[in-house]
């Protein structure tokens, strides 16, 4: 015999299976999203493993070769070489370490607090706290994030921390303001009563009753705005607010490549393509994400 706490939990257990099984099979047939998905791990492979798959390791540190420098696109050289003779090739999947180290650090400053506080102000609505907390986050989103980034990271000496810093200062009011929309009207449902009136507690109505309902917008958001901060962050590496040299960025490569265009074209065109490339596939996973919990199975 098993305890009716037991089989309320093996019950649980089997409907949360069910449902993600249910959302890979709409995911699944999403081609877009799977070529999204496909691009995020081949590129994420490709950071973790860059020491060793890259053909010119010593390229991505203090390394001038100008015997070897401005060499097209070649056997030997796939993307070409710079202005210094480093390999363009080897600093591209290098400078996707760069930009995916961004992405995580930023989103995982910006995504906990904000939703965090989202769930307090739209839970506790009209309270003096909820309130505060939504007013500061109109201030925050008054100003557009790049201007923000900017100004912050202008004032700041250009170093990778420097930039995580500024963009996330920029970003939690976004997660903030969706969380606070979607609670407000959930707090309401049916489900949410009963739990209050059974005596759960607010921490556990709030993440455990209304958390896992608004994770479809969420992991949504995650995802696109995975792309805006590389995006963002390739913005104030072109124009010299971010990682200093010799440090393989792609947005710094793009600035560094510009001044040789046209006839020098490889130098900033295959970084510039390796960014569109990365910003797509988060766009196309956001989307699969998205259709997964919004969209039915008959």
């Amino acid at each position: 015999m098993i305890s009716l706490v037991e089989y309320s939990k093996d019950v649980k257990f089997s409907k949360i299976a069910h449902n993600y099984g249910k959302y890979w099979y709409k995911f699944r047939n999403n081609k877009l999203s799977l070529l999204g998905l496909g691009l995020i791990i081949l590129f994420i492979a490709l950071a973790a493993l860059a020491p060793w798959i890259s053909p010119y390791p010593s390229s991505a540190g203090l390394y001038v070769n100008f015997a070897n420098s401005l060499k097209p696109p070649s056997l030997a050289h796939p993307f070409g070489t710079d202005e210094l003779g480093r390999d363009v090739l080897t600093r591209v999947i290098f400078g996707f370490r760069y930009s995916f180290t961004l992405v995580g650090v930023v989103l995982g400053i910006t995504v906990i607090p904000g939703v965090t506080l989202g769930l307090v102000a739209g839970y506790y609505v009209k309270r003096w706290f909820s309130v505060l907390i939504m007013r500061m986050a109109d201030i925050f989103v008054a100003v557009p994030p790049l201007l923000l980034a900017l100004a912050v990271a202008s004032v700041m000496r250009p170093t990778l921390l420097h930039v995580m810093l500024a963009i996330s200062l920029a970003w939690w009011p976004w997660y903030t303001r969706l969380v606070y929309s979607q609670t407000t009207t959930i707090r309401n449902e049916d489900f949410v009563r009963a739990a209050r009136l059974m005596g759960a507690s607010p921490i556990h109505i709030m993440f455990s009753e209304i958390l896992p309902n608004e994770l479809g917008s969420i992991l949504t958001k995650i995802s696109l705005d995975a792309g805006w901060v590389i995006l963002i962050g390739a913005a104030l590496s072109f124009v010299g607010l971010g990682a200093p040299p010799p440090t393989p960025d792609l947005g710094t490569m793009i600035s560094e490549g510009s001044i040789y265009l046209p006839n020098f074209w490889w130098i900033s065109v295959f970084p510039a393509i390796a960014v569109v490339l990365v910003i797509l596939a988060f766009n196309l996973l956001g989307d699969g994400i998205r259709d997964m919990f919004s969209s039915s199975i008959r």
